[in-house]
C-alpha cells in the first residue's frame, strides 16, 4: 500500500506507539514517531541491569475494555504452559488452576519469550511495621493491628458520612472523606497520598480520586469480599470485578517494555519510522492547522524540520505549548507555565533474601512474600512503594534464587532527593528498608538507580484552569493530544491506549470533535464498551 500522507507522532510511549500501530494497520497514512530518549515504552519500558529487569512503576496488563485486552493478546499470546515459578509450586495446586489460567493453544514460556503470563495480584499496605490487606478488609488481623479504639473511630466516622454526606467535594481530601470517613482517610490515605504528591490533600483537585479510585469504596470492598467466599472469578477479563479488586492480570514475560518493543518492531516492519534521541522544540501553526515541527537531535545537535498532515502529541503539555512559541495566546501560556508534575526515582536492589517472611497462605518460591508491590505507609521513611520483581515475572530475575526489588520514591525534579548523588541515594534507600525491618542491609548484593522526570501530571498548580488549554488545542484540527502527559491526565496505560485508538478512529471517520478523547477515564462506563 502506498503511504501518501504522514502523521507525526511525538513520543514512543504506549499512546504514541498505539496511534502508530493503528495508523499503519488501518490506513495508508505513514506514522513517523519522534522520541526524546533512546528507548520505547515511556514509563512502561523495561530497564535491564546486569541481567535483571526493572518495571518502572509497575504495569499490570488489565483493562475492562475488551478492545484493549484483545489488542494486547494479539501482540503477545497468553501462556499455554506453566511458567518457571508455576512449575516449582505444588502440583495439585497447579492442576486446579490450569483450567482457569492457561490458554489451551498458548505458547510455553519455558521455550519462547513471545508470551504473556497470567499472574496473581496481591498488594498490601505496610503500616505500624505490620501488613494490612489492600483494599482494607475488616478481619481479625486488621482489628488486631489497628486496635479496637481506632476501629471504632473508623466505623463511626464512616457511618457519619453515610448519614451526613459531604456536600461540596472540592478537593481530594473531600473526596476521600466522602468515600471512607475521616478516620479511615487519616489512617490509610492522607499520609501516603501526600508522600506521593508532596502537597496536602486539600490542595489537590478531587479529579485525581475520581479517575484513579472511582470504583473503590467500603461498600464495594465488603461486597467483593463476601462474593469471593462463594464464587471465584475464573476469567482473566474479570468483568464483574472492580479494577482495584482484580485478582489476576496479564504480564509480558520480560516486563512491560517487551510489549512496546514488539509493537515498535511491527510498526517499523510495516513501513513506519521511529526517530530516537530527538526532542521536539518548535511547532509551526497557521489557520488552525499544525503545518510542521522541528526537533533537535541530542547526538548530533542538529535541528531538523518535518511536515505532516496530522500530528499526535504525547509530550508534556507544558513543553508542547512552549514549543508553539508566540503563536499560543498569552492566557494559554500562563496556564501551561503553571502546570506541575511529580517525578519518580526507583532504586533496584538485588538481595540474597528479604527479612520479612511469607506468613500468607499463598505458596511462593523460597518463602518469598507474594506481593507484587507493597505500599509503605510508615511516616519515618520517604520510600513510597516496594516492588518485588520476582512476583511480576520470574524471568525478570537472572538468578531465581535471589530477590530483585524496586524501591519507589516520589519527588520533584531539582529537590533534595532528585539532586542526591547516585551512591548516596542508594545507601539512603538501603538504610530506610533496613530501619523498618524489611531487609537486612548485609544481604544486598547489587544495586542501581533510575530517575524518571514528569512521571505524574499533577492535579494542583494551574490544573483547575486546564480547560483554557484544551479549548485552544481542540481548535487545531489536525492536532490530537493523547496519553498521560499529552493530556495532563493521570491515565493508566490502557486509558492512554484508548485515547490513541479513539483519535485514530476520529481521523478515519472524519470526526472533528475531540470530546470523546477527553471523556476517556472520566465517564463511569467508558471501559464497558467493546
Amino acid at each position: 500500500m502506498t503511504m501518501s500522507k504522514t502523521a507525526i507522532i511525538i513520543g514512543a510511549g504506549p499512546a504514541g506507539l498505539t496511534a502508530a500501530f493503528e495508523l499503519i494497520t488501518k490506513t495508508n497514512i505513514k506514522p513517523i514517531i519522534i522520541e526524546r530518549t533512546n528507548d520505547v515504552g515511556g514509563i512502561s519500558k523495561t530497564v535491564v541491569y546486569n541481567g535483571n529487569r526493572m518495571d518502572i512503576g509497575g504495569h499490570r496488563f488489565f483493562s475492562k475494555s475488551d478492545k484493549i485486552m484483545k489488542w494486547w493478546q494479539e501482540i503477545l499470546p497468553i501462556q499455554g504452559f506453566d511458567s518457571q515459578d508455576d512449575i516449582l509450586k505444588d502440583i495439585y495446586y497447579q492442576k486446579k488452576r490450569i483450567k482457569v489460567k492457561l490458554s489451551p493453544d498458548g505458547p510455553d514460556p519455558e521455550k519462547t519469550d513471545q508470551v504473556m503470563l497470567i499472574r496473581n495480584r496481591l498488594s498490601r499496605i505496610f503500616f505500624l511495621r505490620r501488613f494490612f490487606d489492600y483494599p482494607i478488609t475488616l478481619n481479625g488481623r486488621t482489628i488486631s493491628n489497628l486496635g479496637m479504639i481506632r476501629i471504632i473511630k473508623i466505623a463511626w466516622t464512616y457511618l457519619w458520612v453515610q448519614v451526613f454526606p459531604v456536600k461540596n467535594i472540592n478537593s481530594l481530601e473531600d473526596f476521600f472523606i466522602s468515600r471512607f470517613g475521616e478516620e479511615l482517610y487519616k489512617t490509610f490515605f492522607k499520609d501516603y497520598t501526600e508522600k506521593v504528591w508532596g502537597v496536602p490533600c486539600n490542595e489537590i483537585a478531587a479529579d485525581w480520586g475520581a479517575q484513579r479510585i472511582k470504583e473503590l469504596s467500603v461498600k464495594r470492598a465488603l461486597l467483593h469480599a463476601m462474593k469471593s467466599v462463594f464464587k471465584k472469578e475464573h476469567t482473566i477479563e474479570q468483568k464483574s470485578t472492580d479494577t482495584s479488586l482484580i485478582e489476576q492480570f496479564m504480564y509480558p514475560k520480560l516486563g512491560p517494555g517487551q510489549m512496546w518493543e514488539t509493537v515498535a518492531r511491527i510498526i517499523e516492519e510495516k513501513g513506519g519510522v521511529i526517530i530516537k534521541n530527538c526532542e521536539v522544540v518548535e511547532l509551526k501553526i497557521s489557520q488552525n492547522q499544525v503545518n510542521e515541527l522541528s526537533y533537535l537531535n541530542h547526538t548530533t545537535n542538529l535541528k531538523t524540520t518535518v511536515k505532516g498532515d496530522w500530528f499526535f502529541s504525547t509530550m508534556p503539555v507544558k513543553d508542547l505549548i512552549s514549543a508553539m512559541g508566540n503563536i499560543a495566546p498569552i492566557c494559554v501560556k500562563k496556564v501551561s507555565d503553571g502546570l506541575q508534575y511529580r517525578d519518580f526515582i526507583t532504586v533496584g536492589l538485588l538481595l540474597n533474601k528479604l527479612k520479612i517472611k511469607n506468613e500468607t497462605k499463598v505458596d511462593t518460591l523460597n518463602g518469598l512474600v507474594p506481593d507484587d508491590w507493597i505500599y509503605i505507609q510508615e511516616k519515618d521513611v520517604k520510600v513510597g512503594r516496594l516492588q518485588i520483581f520476582n512476583n511480576w515475572s520470574p524471568y525478570m530475575v537472572a538468578d531465581i534464587t535471589k530477590v530483585w526489588i524496586g524501591l519507589e520514591y516520589f519527588c520533584n525534579e531539582g529537590d533534595e532527593l532528585w539532586k542526591m548523588q547516585d551512591n548516596e541515594f542508594i545507601q539512603f534507600a538501603i538504610d530506610e528498608l533496613h530501619r523498618i525491618d524489611i531487609i537486612d542491609e548485609n544481604e544486598v548484593i547489587d544495586s542501581t538507580i533510575i530517575r524518571m522526570p514528569k512521571t505524574y501530571p499533577a492535579y494542583f498548580g494551574t490544573y483547575s484552569q486546564f480547560n483554557v488549554i484544551t479549548e485552544y488545542t481542540d481548535k487545531l484540527e489536525n492536532l490530537f493530544l493523547i496519553g498521560r502527559n499529552g493530556m495532563h491526565k493521570y491515565n493508566n496505560q490502557d486509558h492512554s491506549m484508548l485515547t490513541a485508538i479513539t483519535a485514530v478512529d476520529n481521523l478515519i471517520s472524519g470526526v472533528k470533535s475531540k470530546d470523546n478523547i477527553w471523556s476517556i477515564n472520566t465517564e463511569e462506563n467508558y471501559h464497558e464498551e467493546n
